[in-house]
């Protein structure tokens, strides 16, 4: 097979080359009568580093070393240099090396990057692959040193395609529904000659295609990085994961309505505080009208009301036990490490029409075959004087590893009455309705983790400011099928 897709590829001027060379070869072995030892045909020896057979891979990367007893997985964690470049799933979890979050979690050489600044060309890649990405704003972990695909180590742009199908049936108003919900194409990779760099460019075509999030981002060093993109700068973890990585398939809309309004381009500086990781920061600024998180040239005001929008926040993080980070997926696919941690925020937000403080906290614990998260947001908006309050309690349970994950989540937005009501509610003000909601989902994983099919019930209530109008209660049930590469 290999001698296949080799002639394949280099088509008849290689052929002719290669039979040239024959030609040469049996001359000179004619004139020595002594002939070089060729190249054996398979990988003959899986653990010395060396690509024996010359076809680009080597050791446990090379199909022919997948019966050999050193690539055998053993159960145990990705948690070394060796073994998160060893072409192995080790802990069986269906990532491989640097796609698997203990390896990037651990911050290892072998994960952090595939350029060489110094000498101005490509490294030797080693093993790995990408994490997954966000859909709204920046994120801390992109590309890692290659991408291993059936046996074959690949490094550069890596093109990558979303689609999310969804059934569904209105409780309330009897009606059904059949529509792709989501179809997202992505390409990311290094950024050439800046070491752990890399670039997204993300369209979501599901509906009207456009353009939802690009961005760079480049190291400072210390593993510190500068980032720039088309997000709306937030404390939030509710807008930041792929859509693939949700809970509940939707993101909690009540949670960042208020509180997380779309800006054109955003500015972002993060990093570790202390040596081992367990403290970490990012400060942002952003600015401009950007209604739809991430959209790039949005630039779209409501009313004719054109007041300059911008913010300005920070965050801090604390990992109590073990490691996580806020692009984590809460969709388990195998029993985790105990990890818990804690992100404390706050921002100062100027919209069209409002001006607000906010601070969020955020909890989540992982152990086992269990994930919880607690989340809150609170502002001041000081134009009309209102306290506003939001809260989402999530928890997920893996029933069968790698088969079936229970998920539910419950909460709430709480708007408050305004001291000096505005003359007219505009833009997203009018938006800000009083949400109880709560869900329950089951996760069947019916490809490893790549293809998922769900059955998601939700039940939501709102309720207009100062009960003007009636309450509107929705109840949808729907099944949603969804593969993600």
């Amino acid at each position: 097979m290999k001698r296949q897709i080799m002639m394949t590829a280099f088509g008849p001027t290689a052929l002719a080359l290669t039979l040239a060379g024959f030609v040469l070869s049996g001359a000179a072995h004619a004139q020595n009568s002594e002939e070089a030892p060729a190249s054996p045909s398979n990988e003959t020896i899986c653990d010395d580093g060396t690509d024996n057979d010359g076809d680009t891979v080597f050791d446990c990367g090379d199909s022919d070393c997948k019966d050999a007893p050193n690539c055998k997985r053993d159960g145990d964690p990705e948690n070394t240099e060796a073994r998160c470049s060893d072409f192995i799933d080790n802990d069986g979890n269906g990532h491989i090396d640097c796609e698997d979050e203990d390896c990037l979690r651990g911050r290892f050489k072998v994960c952090q990057g595939s350029w060489d600044t110094e000498e101005g060309k490509s490294k030797q890649p080693q093993p790995g692959a990408y994490d997954d990405v966000p859909d709204g704003n920046a994120g801390t972990r992109m590309p890692t040193e290659g991408d291993v695909d059936g046996g074959y180590e690949n490094i550069g742009i890596r093109f990558s395609i979303v689609s999310q199908i969804s059934q569904l049936y209105d409780i309330e108003e009897d009606t059904m529904d059949t529509r792709f919900t989501v179809l997202q194409l992505r390409a990311l990779g290094p950024i050439p000659f800046i070491q752990d760099s890399f670039f997204l460019v993300s369209m979501r075509a599901e509906r009207t295609p456009r353009l939802t999030f690009a961005m760079f981002q480049i190291p400072l060093g210390d593993g510190h990085y500068l980032n720039i993109n088309s997000g709306g700068g937030g404390l939030s973890t509710a807008l930041i994961r792929s859509a693939t990585k949700q809970l509940l398939i939707d993101s909690p809309f009540y949670l960042y309505n208020a509180f997380e309004q779309g800006n054109g381009a955003a500015l972002e500086v993060g990093g570790p505080i202390d040596d081992k990781g367990v403290f970490d920061y990012r400060v942002y600024v952003a600015g401009g009208s950007g209604r739809g998180n991430g959209n790039v040239g949005g630039r779209f005001f409501t009313f004719d009301n054109t007041n300059y929008t911008w913010t300005v926040g920070a965050q801090f993080g604390i990992d109590f036990i073990g490691n996580q980070t806020r692009w984590d997926s809460p969709l388990l696919y195998v029993p985790v490490p105990t990890a818990f941690g804690m992100t404390v925020g706050i921002k100062y937000d100027e919209r069209a029409q409002e001006r607000f403080p906010a601070t969020n906290v955020n909890l989540t614990l992982r152990t086992g075959r269990f994930i919880g998260s607690a989340e809150t947001y609170i502002k001041r908006e000081l134009e009309f004087g209102s306290w506003q309050v939001a809260y989402n309690i999530a928890a997920g349970f893996l029933i069968v590893p790698k088969y079936l994950l229970f998920a539910a989540d419950v909460g709430e937005y709480i708007p408050g009455d305004f001291d000096n009501p505005p003359a007219l509610e505009e833009t997203d003000i009018r938006r800000q309705l009083e949400e109880f909601q709560w869900r329950v989902g089951l996760h069947w994983y019916f490809w490893r983790n790549i293809g998922v099919i769900s059955a998601i019930y939700s039940d939501r209530t709102t309720s207009p400011r100062g009960d003007v109008e009636p309450d509107t209660h929705e109840r949808i049930f729907k099944f949603v099928g969804q593969y993600r590469f």
